[in-house]
């Protein structure tokens, strides 16, 4: 592609709105532009990249056995209201009504749609297992879109399913998509982690997730660099230090106005390990009380897959009637009435609490669980910290923000059970077909190889996914000796297979080597005085910013050795 014939609408100017590098530089290099909040339109050298990464994914699905297909966006929402989920996505999912007033809906994920082709087509065991994917525009009505195409409104993405007679063929489903997604990622030159991950909305016992390290990723994992266990922090289980002080004496304490586990700290002088923060959260009507150690956090994720089912804050009002007292000041001691009391693990042998009492401006000192009060159980309800160790070898684990590029899901038979997507066993007993889903986020992989891709002059393209092979770049273009020679170079690369991007713009050289800087082809060519003088050309890296000069004759070889390297 010669540059005066492309639509690569470079800018020089960060966008103020863009706050991580490959937000920054898709708009800057001419990859991407916003329509509205979360949807973008994909210009030409962005849709080349999106194209590679499609093709790749589908090499790898095709190789484990999975059948394409293309299911629709629109979806009547009865279908949705069959499994429950059109009311559990809340405002997330678009909603909308034909002009006979039906109610429709933009899909999310498809796995309504999965069940409902299942339960036509599917009779018998002989008819399983199968592995249906496609790659589909999606719709999610996100609050707050942001990190450019990361987390947007309208979205691609890889979507299949696997449908199994039983466990055995769902953990073999689930194994080769896992198998698959390592080679994808793989071949898409990534650094990423494998880590287990709460299931969600999805359901299902069974999930990873498919991550990368970055600083503005929403997730956090933890990570074990000695013997690699890796987990979301919504399922990580660690180690932290125990507090063993002995048993003490209830005695009650005025703390007016101090409410949080910091200001009771600083005025009592107490370290906030010595507290324990009362959460109080309502499941299914019921209120329940949660306890964590002061220092700690509570983690939502881990607390709803421990009872089984969603919980919310209780409301302040729920508070005043439980406790007879506002948020701040509740305790597990002395409760006006019998309420389910649970307790993270880290406090089980730790003694000698200091709680809030029940009463405003006052808190306890020397709780003790057993002879105070009672705990229905302790769980694994909190985040992990810096600091804590692996629960499989015992050293620190790292703690890092990550963004997701895959999810996969073993999800048993909550959908078709839902759905009456059965079949006929061997022995002539109808069963509900065992399923598995698996996503891939198609831009988050374009997103991810730009963020470990870039340096202060733009983006650094690796060999796989660049969009060019070659940036040809002839300095002057009224010298016609250069330009003859720029077009000899561009034809002749493109015609043994290696795509080429030709800057042929009358523009000043400097206007030239930023732009290629810019968009980042790895190989830049560039035709200038060394060729006039010595008859060199000269060889730019992107990626290290070194310099090697060639003649015309040596070029090829030297791209063809770049590109099989």
């Amino acid at each position: 592609m010669k540059l005066s014939q492309a639509y690569i609408p470079t800018q020089k100017e960060v966008p103020s709105d863009a706050a991580i590098p490959s937000h920054q530089l898709m708009i800057r290099a001419g990859l991407i532009r916003p329509l509205a909040a979360g949807v973008y339109s994909y210009l030409p050298l962005g849709w080349k990249v999106m194209k590679t990464i499609m093709t790749i994914v589908r090499e790898e699905m095709d190789r484990i056995g999975a059948q394409e297909l293309q299911m629709p966006a629109l979806n009547p929402a009865e279908i949705w209201d069959e499994t429950g989920r059109n009311a559990d996505f809340g405002d997330e999912i678009f909603r909308l009504k034909d002009r006979k007033n039906r109610p429709l809906l933009l899909a999310p994920t498809h796995e309504e749609i999965i069940c409902d082709l299942a339960r036509k087509f599917i009779r018998s065991y002989k008819d399983l297992p199968q592995i249906w994917y496609q790659i589909q525009t999606k719709f999610r009505d996100e609050p707050r879109p942001r990190s450019g195409v990361i987390r947007t409104r309208q979205f691609f993405m890889k979507d299949s399913y696997s449908l199994d007679s039983d466990d055995n063929g769902l953990d073999h489903s689930y194994r080769l998509h896992a198998l698959a997604y390592e080679k994808i990622f793989k071949r898409c030159g990534l650094d990423f982690h494998v880590v287990g991950a709460s299931s969600g909305l999805m359901g299902g016992k069974v999930s990873q997730e498919f991550m990368f390290e970055s600083p503005h990723g929403e997730d956090t994992l933890t990570i074990c660099d000695h013997c690699g266990y890796a987990a979301n922090i919504d399922v990580a289980v660690t180690v932290c230090e125990t507090l063993s002080n002995g048993p003490g004496r209830l005695e009650s304490v005025h703390t007016p106005g101090k409410r949080t586990i910091e200001e009771v700290s600083d005025f009592l002088k107490r370290p906030k390990t010595h507290f324990v923060k009362s959460l109080a959260y309502s499941v299914g009507g019921e209120t329940v009380l949660i306890l964590v150690r002061g220092d700690h956090e509570l983690n939502e994720a881990k607390l709803q897959s421990f009872l089984g089912a969603p919980a919310r804050t209780a409301h302040p009002e729920e508070i005043l009637a439980v406790f007879g007292t506002e948020p701040g000041f509740m305790g597990p001691v002395q409760l006006k009435s019998k309420i389910r009391i649970l307790a993270d693990r880290a406090l089980q042998n730790q003694h000698e609490w200091i709680t809030g009492a029940n009463q405003k401006d006052t808190h306890l000192i020397g709780v003790e669980p057993d002879r105070d009060f009672s705990v229905e159980a302790f769980g694994d309800f909190r985040s992990a910290v810096s600091g804590d160790a692996c629960s499989a070898c015992g050293k620190t684990l790292r703690i890092v923000n990550a963004i997701e590029l895959g999810h996969i899901f073993k999800l048993g038979t909550k959908y078709s059970s839902a759905m009456k997507a059965n079949f006929l066993d061997s022995a002539g007993k109808e069963n509900p077909v065992i399923m598995g889903s698996y996503g891939i986020g198609i831009e988050r992989i374009l997103a991810a190889a730009i963020e470990q891709g870039n340096d202060d002059k733009g983006i650094v393209w690796n060999r796989i996914l660049t969009p060019y092979h070659v940036h040809v770049i002839p300095v002057k273009m009224d010298n016609p000796e250069i330009v003859q020679l720029a077009g000899r170079i561009y034809s002749e690369l493109n015609e043994i297979g290696f795509h080429c991007l030709m800057d042929d713009r009358t523009v000043s050289p400097g206007f030239k080597f930023k732009d290629a800087d810019l968009i980042g082809i790895p190989i830049q060519v560039i035709i200038g005085e060394k060729w006039l003088k010595e008859q060199f050309l000269e060889i730019k890296d992107r990626k290290t910013g070194s310099k090697e000069f060639l003649s015309n004759t040596d070029l090829a070889g030297f791209v063809r050795r770049t590109y099989s390297a």
